[in-house]
């Protein structure tokens, strides 16, 4: 498998903690070049960095699951504050994969305030 390396652009996080920030694609579409198993994107997260663009604290929260879910257990990390102008990143302990069926959920506790920007390796699985 050859994996490029990946960014998303840098988004706001949405006060809604339900709100999907992240999900592989799959690559549909030519002639005889996408069957099984060569259809599917996969990303490696390495890092994620919040940035608060705000005076005060906000918390982030982010999970990995299903569209639009954020269940209890399915948390990287619950309310993670971010001092006023300030960045946090993360750094998994090792690479966290990302297929199809894995959605990146989460939010902020204050709409407009925090940037999230993911960086990695994205592929076909």
């Amino acid at each position: 498998m050859q994996m490029k390396p990946f960014r998303t652009l840098p988004a706001y996080m949405s006060s809604t903690y339900t709100t999907n920030i992240l999900n592989p694609g799959t690559t549909t579409g030519g002639v005889g070049c996408t069957p099984e198993p060569y259809d599917k994107l996969i990303i490696l997260i390495q890092s994620i960095h919040i940035n608060n663009r705000t005076a005060g604290i906000v918390t982030a929260r982010l999970f990995i699951g299903a569209t639009g879910a954020n269940a209890g257990g399915t948390d990287l990390f619950y309310d993670k504050a971010v001092g006023s102008n300030e960045q946090y990143i993360w750094y998994p302990g090792s690479n966290l994969l990302l297929t199809t069926a894995d959605f990146l959920v989460g939010g902020a506790s204050a709409s407009s305030s925090l940037t999230i920007t993911i960086m990695g390796q994205i592929g076909i699985g």
